[in-house]
């Protein structure tokens, strides 16, 4: 699927993707994954061929740890990097399009960007639609100072604003897309409040609706819900708020199997003011 740009130029979004530096987005300390699984830096200055490799390839990069809370506090350790877990990455610049892409975005649309993480995904949003259209939401204040910062740096005026992404950010409502980069189980009601009629939500489903952590593209209605279909894989890490127990990935993956293991795209979403229903194949028949 081809966009054309703010400036009247056709892209399509690999391309959108591409023609931002991913570059000026990553710290200069970021994480890998060593042989005991463990996340250890990579500093910048002591490694710079391996920071750079990962920072080009099409793979996400993790930029923020912080103790596993499932487990005990003693056992872990920032130095070894032993219990950390990730916090905050660069997406996949590939997963980064195939959202852009669900998005159908066109010059001028306000977006609301629901976790801001290094600011790269909101500085393609702004290259697509104009930079003062995009408003991101972060709920780690050191986070959004890094990525307000890589946004002036690359001179894209993206709003960034701290504070807790389930409840959107009222202020700059209506828009006309809003987007999640991060997944949650539950869609908030609140995103579909300040979605314009007919405008999209795109958000990445944690695997509590089907194992591939399908991609859901939802339109609002004119009686106040949004409904939409799952459009495929899409896996991202959860929502602060919206973390899921190994449990309820499991039963999920009990009733994928019982139902015949249909692929991501018969299952559709809607969103009402009293919550949510999964279906499968049609709205009339809901499976949670």
């Amino acid at each position: 699927m081809c966009f054309v740009r703010w400036d009247g130029e056709a892209v399509n979004a690999r391309d959108a993707v591409a023609a931002v530096p991913r570059e000026p987005f990553i710290p200069d300390r970021v994480f890998v994954r060593d042989e005991a699984g463990w996340l250890v830096p990579v500093h910048r200055c002591d490694d710079p061929e391996r920071w750079r490799e990962l920072v080009t390839a099409d793979a996400p990069v993790v930029t923020r740890v912080g103790p596993d809370p499932a487990l005990p506090a003693e056992v872990c350790d920032p130095a070894t990097g032993k219990g950390m877990t990730s916090t905050s990455s660069s997406s996949a610049p590939f997963a980064m399009a195939r959202v852009i892409e669900a998005m159908e975005v066109e010059p001028g649309m306000r977006v609301l960007e629901i976790g801001t993480g290094t600011g790269y995904n909101a500085a393609v949003l702004a290259r697509l639609v104009g930079g003062g259209n995009v408003v991101s939401v972060e709920i780690d204040p050191a986070v959004a100072s890094q990525a307000r910062e890589a946004l002036r740096t690359v001179g894209s005026p993206v709003r960034v604003v701290v504070g807790d992404g389930e409840e959107g950010f009222p202020p700059g409502a209506p828009y006309d897309r809003i987007v999640a980069t991060a997944s949650v189980h539950t869609v908030p009601y609140a995103w579909v409040r300040q979605t314009r009629l007919g405008g999209l939500i795109v958000v990445p489903l944690a695997p509590v609706v089907h194992p591939d952590w399908p991609l859901a593209v939802l339109r609002v209605r004119g009686d106040g819900t949004a409904r939409g279909r799952c459009v495929g894989p899409s896996p991202f890490m959860p929502l602060r708020a919206q973390q899921v127990s190994v449990r309820s990935v499991q039963e999920a993956e009990e009733r994928w199997e019982a139902a015949g293991r249909p692929e991501p795209n018969r299952y559709g979403l809607t969103v009402t003011p009293e919550g949510q229903r999964v279906w499968l194949d049609s709205p009339a028949n809901t499976i949670t």
